[in-house]
């Protein structure tokens, strides 16, 4: 396949004439003879002055800050003069508060110049990193092939990161794995698609693709409403408007007097129907836009945790979603709760609210997943929400159970659909301790007040989201019904801003 140089990935992507350049002419101070020899080769090769081209355009009418290696420059190699353009793109995006777009390909280090500028590495990490602590979205599109020292600084930071089909993408290159080792690299390893399938990379696109997700990624990491920008949703007129729960006092809404006061097991039953809609459906039906993500970016990933970001309306999230549909076939593994535990550090660095999906049968229970650290995991995770900087909304969607469930629940807003539920374990689970059988199990329900119903009536549920009669029998007016609700209590969220751990926990005192 034809690989695409710098100036044609940016006339691809960018909107027609829009490209600005920031380049000035490279300083080459204390170049050898040998080595400006090199470098005047490659610049009349290649038709580019460095081995980066640094600049703004628009991308489908949004202005944007783009870095895209030119490979054909020295294998797209960094040296000092790479490395201050970098940092001077980097710092000037950053100070106009325009999102980045970085497009490695690149070798690495350039060897004729050695540890000088192989630590520039670190002055291009660190820009990076003041970048994102600004709140600004940094995306990154590594193409073939992407290695060495800019595979492990700025190729590897990304909020959202996608890699071209059949990609090199690796840390060592293969070749020098070769003649350092005696024996080649094993194949596919460092490959584009198999770095998706471990979590490290969010998607594999083609080029001509890309302007098209990070657009839509864009809309939704730059999509702030204030305080006005929804009125309060008509979908529920029985319930009573917001109230924010505070440390010091929680003023509990009323249950809507229209919901029939359907018998716990009832509800259990119904939230177990094959037919139910889950988040697939919800976000199919009722969500704007939605960029999936893929793993934690460190080697793992489990399809029972469906993490995406999103748009509900004007309303945007990272959404942590437990999805029905993949717990059919995996059971919701330690791995997931990594991940989740890298949406809300994405949350937090982009100042997006999270949005937690509780709907699950259980967290697994085998030799792996104790192994994996479970356990531990839902402990980490119970306390990066609980101690989150980014607003926090919890949708209980359909069952919960266990420590699975409960490691999605803390959160400044909590909202149910009338039939999900929560327990400690399934209601036949804690038949079996109590009664030494499960026959006992819709008695054991409805002793634990594992209801949304119940659990509103104590103010661990703000506000109930009703199903007329069941989400399973009107699965799409149910969906946009919820989705509604999600908009709402968002933009509620973001007027407000992230509450305190302290006001967090206060609502199971």
């Amino acid at each position: 396949m034809a690989r695409l140089n710098a100036r044609q990935l940016i006339d691809l992507v960018l909107d027609d004439g829009s490209w600005v350049s920031w380049d000035t002419p490279p300083a080459r101070v204390g170049v050898s003879a040998a080595y400006a020899a090199e470098l005047a080769a490659a610049e009349e090769r290649t038709g580019v002055d460095e081995s980066v081209l640094t600049g703004s355009g628009l991308m489908m009418g949004r202005r944007v800050a783009v870095l895209v290696s030119e490979f054909g420059f020295l294998a797209g190699s960094i040296g000092r003069d790479a490395a201050d353009r970098l940092v001077s793109a980097i710092k000037r995006a950053t100070a106009e508060g325009l999102p980045l777009l970085a497009a490695p390909a690149s070798g690495g280090t350039r060897m004729q110049e050695g540890t000088p500028a192989f630590v520039q590495m670190v002055r291009i990490t660190e820009a990076v990193a003041a970048h994102k602590a600004a709140g600004l979205p940094y995306l990154v599109y590594l193409r073939h092939p992407t290695t060495g020292g800019v595979m492990a600084s700025w190729g590897s930071l990304g909020h959202v990161t996608v890699g071209e089909p059949g990609a090199l993408l690796g840390f060592l290159g293969p070749k020098v794995f070769e003649l350092l080792h005696g024996e080649p690299f094993p194949p596919g390893v460092q490959q584009a698609e198999n770095l998706y399938a471990h979590g490290i990379i969010d998607a594999v696109l083609p080029p001509d693709e890309i302007a098209g997700i990070l657009d839509r990624a864009l809309t939704i990491l730059l999509t702030r409403p204030g305080p006005q920008a929804l009125a309060p949703s008509a979908v529920e007129p029985t319930s009573p408007s917001v109230v924010e729960p505070t440390s010091a006092a929680r003023r509990v809404e009323t249950t809507p007097p229209a919901l029939p006061d359907v018998d716990t097991w009832d509800a259990v039953t119904r939230s177990r129907r094959p037919d139910r809609p889950g988040v697939r459906r919800l976000l199919k039906t009722a969500a704007v836009d939605v960029v999936p993500l893929n793993g934690t970016g460190q080697g793992e990933r489990d399809p029972a945790l469906l993490i995406a970001l999103a748009r509900f309306g004007d309303a945007p999230c990272v959404l942590l979603a437990q999805d029905r549909r993949e717990q059919q076939q995996q059971p919701f593994g330690p791995q997931a709760l990594r991940e989740a535990q890298r949406g809300m550090r994405l949350a937090a660095d982009l100042g997006l609210p999270v949005l937690t999906v509780i709907d699950t049968r259980g967290a697994a229970l085998s030799a792996d997943a104790e192994n994996g650290g479970m356990a531990g995991e839902i402990a980490r995770c119970i306390d990066a929400l609980v101690t989150a900087k980014a607003p926090t909304l919890c949708l209980m969607l359909g069952e919960g159970n266990g420590g699975g469930a409960l490691a999605f629940l803390p959160a400044d807003r909590v909202v149910a659909a009338q039939h999900a539920w929560l327990s400690p374990l399934p209601p036949e689970g804690a038949s079996a301790i109590v009664h030494g059988d499960v026959s006992h199990a819709a008695d054991m329900a409805r002793a634990q007040q594992v209801r949304a119903l119940d659990l509103h009536a104590r103010g661990i549920v703000d506000r109930i989201i009703p199903e007329l009669p069941d989400a399973a029998e009107e699965p799409d007016a149910f969906c946009h019904r919820v989705g509604a609700v999600i908009e709402e209590e968002l933009a509620g969220l973001l007027a407000r801003g992230a509450g305190t751990p302290a006001a967090r926990a206060s609502r199971y005192a």
